[in-house]
């Protein structure tokens, strides 16, 4: 039995990639695990600049995570969606097993 390769998603943003087997698809910033939609949360949740996000991650460049926000901004709508259900499962998680620490 032979294995399929994994598949790699090209997209029009030079540093952006999504791979089946990394982050379960999720566009992600090409040779890391870093996702596009936690540079776009740190970005614009959290209030950080890009000099600050390269702090926090010094493996990336500037050029990586202003495309990050780029392709964030070109698929907001879906990358949006993602960053809801991705609140509605830690929500879900914390529910049914609440901190002992409160």
């Amino acid at each position: 039995m032979s294995e399929q390769p994994l598949k790699k998603v090209i997209t029009s943003h030079p540093f952006i990639v999504k791979k089946e087997d990394i982050c379960n698809g999720s566009p992600i910033i090409e040779g890391t695990r870093t996702r596009v939609i936690d540079i776009a949360i740190e970005y614009e949740v959290l209030g950080h600049s890009p000099d600050v996000i390269i702090d926090s991650h010094p493996y990336l460049n500037l050029s990586q995570v202003h495309d990050a926000l780029s392709y964030y901004y070109d698929n907001r709508d879906e990358l949006d969606k993602k960053i809801e259900q991705d609140q509605e499962f830690i929500r879900q998680i914390r529910e049914r097993f609440p901190s002992k620490m409160s």
